[in-house]
């Protein structure tokens, strides 16, 4: 069983302004949850092959982690591989919308053994951080 989870939010700013917030590690510890830490291996925006690595809590445990961005479309999607806390590939779209952009974060892997007894709950859990960081990046956009 896989963990399939795609989250999405209505962001009042055109795709182009969440693109540039959104796509760049500098904005990590402002919207995404759990992380403590976020270093890219070169400044700026994500772009194909660029690294993360950063430093998160999730369930109790901390750790380190790394991604690689294995596709990049400007102002409109990033895909990243993620190593923990279990394999993952986790993709930002972004879809120009009247009121704005539809932003997604769709994010699909296998727990394997550690968490593998307990998909139906990682996924729960998944589900919850991604739709939490998307609440907050849409205040961090919307307050101006």
């Amino acid at each position: 069983m896989a963990v399939d989870v795609s989250p999405r939010k209505l962001v009042r700013r055109a795709p182009a302004e969440v693109a540039a917030f959104m796509f760049d590690p500098a904005n990590d510890l402002r919207w995404t949850g759990g992380i403590t830490a976020s270093t890219p291996a070169q400044p700026g925006p994500l772009i194909e092959g660029a690294t993360v690595e950063r430093t998160a809590r999730f369930l109790g445990r901390t750790f380190t982690y790394g991604y690689v961005v294995t596709r990049h479309e400007p102002d409109r999607l990033v895909e990243l591989k993620v190593d923990r806390p279990f394999p993952m590939t986790v993709r930002y779209e972004l879809e120009p919308h009247p009121d704005g952009t539809l932003v997604t974060i769709h994010a699909t892997g296998a727990p394997g053994r550690f968490f593998g007894w307990a998909t139906a709950l990682m996924a729960r859990k998944v589900r919850q951080s991604i739709t939490a960081d998307l609440d907050r990046l849409r205040r961090c956009l919307e307050s101006g």
